[in-house]
């Protein structure tokens, strides 16, 4: 990456710079390979954030069909942080895990669970057989304790698990249906899938391990019991552990990756997998080096640029995040490591950026808040717009789900010092409520945005990036309008 008019002497954030287009010979953006350069080989280099909002198995198994990984957080017990692991790991790569429920389930109580998958519909089983469908449609203007098997749909597109992504498309296109459902030779539920998921499964290569498993990564934070909750989760599969906090430059940080490092050394040794460990956030390369040098193989940087972080204007302390990453990542290549940019993205050419700045992949969070996968139930305002409510991982709210074993006068001492916001609305956006739909949105951009540079691998992108420093009216200058001025 270069400076159109050589390197400012003071910091940027994402909004400050653009990219000059140079001379390209890619003639398609289906030429640009995505992978990530992080060492994990992503076919698509976004991280979902490990927030309790945000991160669960429903999005981790979603994103790792469209070849990203989520990172379930350090706050889930260590049984439902296992029940992620297994329930992800036994995944189809291909069909999505569906909602199901029997024909006893009463409208009242499938409604909310249609809401949490993106096509909007739940399978009615029979034991393992499917029998029907229920959507907002079906179960709308009927009574709320009709159980769903007197107004699901039974006329039903099934498909042998067999079946390619195109001839589940060529049949749903014939049939002019919304949804197949893939079974096993048995007749049991194996997934369903789109014609939209089927367009995808041509397009994206699936997050996997190395049995062909979807990925997953789990959150370990600096706390005592972190080096416990490492072997644990090493046990139950995870592909990828992260050490984080907001200061993640200190000696707190340092002995922790040096503790999950040896039991992952010793998992390692035993089974022959070796696990990556990441560690931050960080800003410097001070900081990057010190974190690779305990052990990480990964650094996450990012101080204050997240939508619910309030470090910045608390505290005075962060850095503009196109800087920081810049510099980060600069350091991590000189000793054959990465970094993870985490934060301050809001639109796909932030992505891009981190992206030709060196970041080996881009970690995501609020933006995949207002998502159907996203944890939370879906609400809805008085004005009737859909939204999940999302908060910060250092506010008060996840500082009281976080110390729920101390005494009431410790959780509430620690709750003073807060560092995020405890309740934020994201809306869904209508042309994009799912998080495939923000995937497609944001790779759309990112591999253009390589065709602009001539690139066809994001080394190339790094490499071959024009960068150039633009003012507030610049940047307002490439805003669409979406109605007159």
């Amino acid at each position: 990456m270069r400076f159109t008019t050589g390197k400012p002497e003071f910091d940027l954030t994402y909004d400050d710079v653009f990219m000059s287009p140079t001379r390209s010979s890619v003639r398609s953006r289906m030429d640009v390979d995505l992978t990530s350069t992080d060492g994990l080989s992503l076919p698509t280099p976004l991280v979902v954030a490990n927030m309790t909002a945000i991160s669960g198995r429903r999005m981790a198994e979603t994103v790792a069909r469209r070849g990203a990984i989520a990172i379930i957080p350090q706050d889930l017990s260590r049984a439902a942080a296992s029940t992620a692991i297994a329930r992800v790991k036994g995944g189809h790569p291909v069909f999505d895990t569906p909602i199901t429920i029997t024909p006893d389930t009463i409208v009242a109580d499938a409604l909310p669970l249609v809401a949490k998958r993106a096509h909007g519909v739940a399978v009615v089983l029979e034991g393992r057989r499917p029998v029907g469908l229920v959507s907002v449609s079906e179960a709308s203007g009927v009574d709320r304790f009709v159980p769903v098997h007197e107004v699901m749909t039974t006329d039903l597109t099934l498909v042998p698990a067999t079946a390619t992504p195109g001839e589940v498309f060529d049949t749903l296109t014939e049939t002019r249906r919304k949804i197949a459902i893939a079974v096993d030779e048995a007749g049991d539920l194996v997934g369903v899938l789109t014609t939209k998921g089927a367009m995808r499964s041509a397009i994206y290569s699936p997050a996997t391990d190395a049995q062909g498993r979807l990925a997953i990564g789990a959150a370990v934070g600096i706390s005592r019991e972190a080096a416990d909750r490492a072997r644990l989760l090493l046990e139950q599969g995870a592909d990828v552990l992260v050490m984080d906090t907001a200061h993640g430059h200190q000696d707190r940080m340092l002995e922790t990756i040096v503790a999950v490092r040896e039991i992952r050394d010793a998992h390692h040794a035993a089974t022959g997998v070796r696990v990556p460990l990441v560690g931050g956030n960080v800003v410097t390369g001070e900081g990057t080096l010190d974190l690779i040098e305990a052990g990480a193989d990964i650094v996450k940087v990012g101080v204050g640029p997240g939508a619910m972080c309030t470090t910045r204007m608390q505290t005075g302390v962060g850095r503009p995040q196109f800087s920081a990453v810049m510099d980060c990542a600069e350091a991590a290549a000189d000793v054959g490591k990465a970094i993870w940019a985490d934060g301050g993205v809001r639109h796909p050419r932030d992505v891009a950026l981190a992206l030709a700045a060196g970041a080996g992949a881009v970690m995501i969070g609020s933006w995949f808040a207002g998502t159907h996968e996203s944890t939370g139930p879906l609400l809805h305002d008085p004005n009737g717009r859909a939204y999940k409510e999302s908060f910060g991982m250092a506010s008060a709210r996840a500082v009281r789900a976080r110390t729920q074993q101390q005494s009431f006068f410790e959780r509430a001492r620690a709750g003073l010092f807060e560092e995020g916001i405890s309740s934020s609305r994201m809306y869904l956006d209508p042309a994009r409520p799912g998080v495939e739909d923000l995937i497609d949105f944001i790779t759309s951009g990112v591999r253009s945005s390589c065709t602009y540079a001539g690139a066809r691998t994001l080394p190339d992108f790094h490499a071959r990036a024009t960068i150039g420093v633009q003012s507030r009216s610049g940047y307002e200058e490439g805003r669409p309008l979406h109605s007159s001025w």
